[in-house]
């Protein structure tokens, strides 16, 4: 509805300003039939207004977000414009797609030489979901005049204050301790102890394109798509195996209780040595190509001038053939050495490193894409070697590499092939994931061994910016905020492609899904996500999704996670690693038993609560999501407090530590509490313990 002819109401803060001077970051022009300009002498604020000229009938202003915006938390588009003697009907209305259907449209007609007020409910558009595209277009199928537009946003609905609970008697599971874990610090080295014990590190993974040819014996991998396809040495080992870089990462693990989860080659070579001059395109052999390595100008990237591939190349180049038994002499070596899994040794092994994209990153000795039927061949070749040499050591697979390739075999991606995925049919339409469960499942039955423990998939947020990036600008630290939902939420649908791609309508909530495989195809295996980043390790940002995340995981259940890329100590996400397993310095850590806590408003309140196995006490961590201080009551069932409430805090007040809150007292089952806008809270409540009164006249708590 048209509001009035005054100047545009101040925007709120909660509101999400498209444009006001300039579109906002994020935002570009997808017009058609359409000119715009800047005009400085019509406008409501700032310094110009945009001017927006139809050239031809049913033309149309097209706004589009790069990243898809959900509408929860937005009532009204709201905007001014000022239009012109002889101007007709407007029809605006979004899509959630660059191509998806309209919305209901809303018509107005502009007021000629003044400016007006327009409020779009959003329930006038069929209450979209999310919104990708804002269309202003002429609706009366003729050249119109020009008008100008100002000051278009979403407007934020009032919310109400958040609300927790925690019932620490509903919902109670064990939480594992493997799910604070660690990639290997960098290629060659690993984490020093320091760090490790500061940031309470739990088990550390030996993985990444340069350990799928890692050689045991040699102590060399190769860079793979990384860098040229060049051998490289591990570590400045002098005399391995005995001194290698993986010996290193495992004896360092032992005294720290920090536990290795080692990655052995199932690709079918590994390096044959660690000379950098060693690379699988030789400009010499191969002729020339678009890039080689500056320091050594005869590597190249395998890709000829002209763009298409280098094919035929000689695997042998960099590498030598092994066969399974390569890797039972590993394990042997390794059980000898720092005993069985069960004796302390080496517990887990990845088998292998995302070997659905093995044609794009180790196309030197791997060109053709793995299909369903070979990807379990080498799972049960491999995987059944591990366990024959350590039948105590547990595995991780299929170590896949995202979203597409749970559903489709690498044969069908290298094909492109999503329509019609002939791999895909020929095995019944079952997508990939489920299969090789119930593969798994089948080599049991046969065999009377389980061959597979954990079912391990990798997991980057598919948003724009999200993963691996810097915390960019305010758009991208709110998506990268709400995309922790992923994990879980059956409501979220994923803010970005696979919102269009699927399939159920683009709604990943990956940690059910990956249970609900499990108990349909293969019960009782493990939960695994080796890798996964959210990006913004500098930024207070990448702590509260760090954080969050890390809750998630203890709530629903994860066996076993480690960060790919850890941050550096100094860094706010190594706090958020901190607050879970070492807030107070002294080794404090968040309880072992989640119990049940809830926000009704998870998106900007976030809880997640535990018990202390020890001692009964209950710790919680909540975190702020926004930039405003919000004020939540919390409610406490089936737990009887000691009147002791202490507390941690990690903000963007302080980044340098978590700060020790004073210690309050309280009675009753509720306390309301202010948390500071992006930050990070954990409280420590002790329990109430009454049979351990001294006597009648007195009580004292356990802590």
């Amino acid at each position: 509805m048209i509001l009035s002819a005054l100047p545009a109401l101040p925007v709120r803060a909660a509101d999400l300003m498209i444009y006001e001077d300039a579109l906002a970051s994020g935002w570009a022009d997808w017009s058609w039939s359409t000119t715009e300009a800047v005009a400085a002498d019509i406008k409501v604020t700032g310094a110009s207004s945009l001017a927006v000229t139809y050239t031809a009938g049913w033309a149309g202003l097209s706004l589009r977000s790069g990243t898809p915006i959900p509408t929860s938390g937005y009532s009204a588009i709201r905007f001014s414009v000022y239009g012109r003697s002889g101007g007709g009907a407007l029809s605006l209305y979004t899509q959630p797609t660059d191509s998806g259907a309209n919305s209901t449209s809303f018509q107005f007609t502009p007021t000629p030489n003044a400016w007006s007020v327009v409020d779009v409910p959003l329930s006038a558009l069929g209450n979209p979901t999310v919104i990708a595209r804002i269309n202003i277009q002429d609706w009366t199928g003729s050249v119109a005049p020009t008008y100008n537009l100002d000051t278009l946003r979403l407007i934020a609905t009032s919310l109400a204050p958040p609300t927790l609970t925690v019932d620490a008697a509903a919902q109670r599971k064990p939480i594992s301790p493997l799910i604070y874990g660690i990639n290997s610090y960098n290629s060659g080295a690993t984490a020093d102890a320091a760090f490790l014990t500061s940031l309470g590190v739990s088990v550390q993974r030996w993985g990444g394109n340069n350990t799928t040819r890692y050689n045991w014996l040699l102590d060399v991998g190769n860079t793979a798509s990384d860098w040229y396809y060049e051998n490289v040495k591990m570590s400045d080992a002098a005399g391995p195996p005995d001194d290698s870089a993986t010996n290193r990462l495992i004896a360092q693990g032992g005294p720290l209780g920090v536990a290795t989860v080692l990655t052995v080659p199932m690709i079918g070579y590994v390096a044959k040595n660690g000379d950098l001059s060693t690379c699988g395109f030789s400009v010499a052999k191969y002729g020339p190509q678009q890039q080689t390595d500056a320091g050594r100008p005869d590597c190249g990237n395998g890709v000829k001038p002209d763009g298409s591939l280098v094919t035929g190349n000689d695997p042998t180049d960099t590498s030598l053939a092994i066969a399974p038994d390569f890797v039972q002499n590993w394990v042997t070596y390794l059980v000898n050495r720092y005993g069985s899994a069960g004796n302390g040794g080496v517990r887990y092994y990845n088998l292998d490193n995302e070997p659905d994209i093995w044609w794009s990153t180790h196309p030197d000795v791997a060109p053709v894409a793995l299909n369903y039927d070979q990807l379990r061949d080498r799972t049960y070749q491999y995987a059944a070697v591990i366990k024959a040499a350590d039948p105590t050591a547990q595995t991780l697979g299929p170590v896949v590499m995202g979203w597409t390739y749970y559903w489709h075999s690498p044969w069908d991606g290298q094909r492109v092939d999503w329509s019609t995925p002939d791999d895909r049919n020929a095995h019944g339409g079952t997508p990939l994931v489920p299969w090789y469960l119930q593969q798994m499942q089948a080599y049991e039955q046969a065999h009377g061994t389980r061959i597979l423990d954990f079912l391990d998939l990798h997991y980057y947020p598919a948003a724009p910016g999200v993963s691996l990036s810097a915390a960019g600008d305010a758009a991208t630290q709110a998506l990268r905020l709400n995309s922790t939902r992923s994990l879980w939420d059956p409501t979220y649908v994923d803010e970005s492609w696979i919102a269009a791609a699927g399939p159920d309508g683009g709604i990943v909530r990956l940690i059910p899904r990956m249970r609900e495989w499990v108990n349909s195809n293969y019960p009782g295996t493990k939960l695994a996500i080796t890798e996964y980043n959210w990006g913004a390790p500098e930024h207070i940002n990448g702590a509260l999704a760090q954080a969050d995340v890390l809750g998630i995981f203890g709530r629903e259940g994860v066996g076993l996670a480690t960060l790919w890329s850890p941050p550096a100590s100094t860094e706010p996400a190594a706090f958020a690693f901190r607050l879970y397993r070492n807030y107070n310095g002294a080794g404090g850590r968040f309880g072992e038993t989640s119990v049940n806590a809830t926000s009704d408003a998870q998106d900007r309140l976030a809880i997640y609560a535990a018990e202390e196995t020890a001692t009964g006490a209950l710790t919680l961590i909540v975190i702020n999501k926004t930039a405003d201080a919000l004020s939540a009551p919390l409610t406490l069932g089936h737990f009887a407090p000691a009147g002791t409430l202490q507390g941690w805090r990690y903000s963007d007040a302080q980044l340098t530590a978590i700060v020790h809150l004073a210690d309050k007292t309280f009675s009753g089952a509720t306390f309301t509490e202010s948390y500071p806008g992006n930050s990070m809270t954990l409280y420590r409540l002790p329990r109430f313990c009454e049979e351990c009164l001294p006597s009648r006249s007195g009580w004292r708590a356990i802590f």
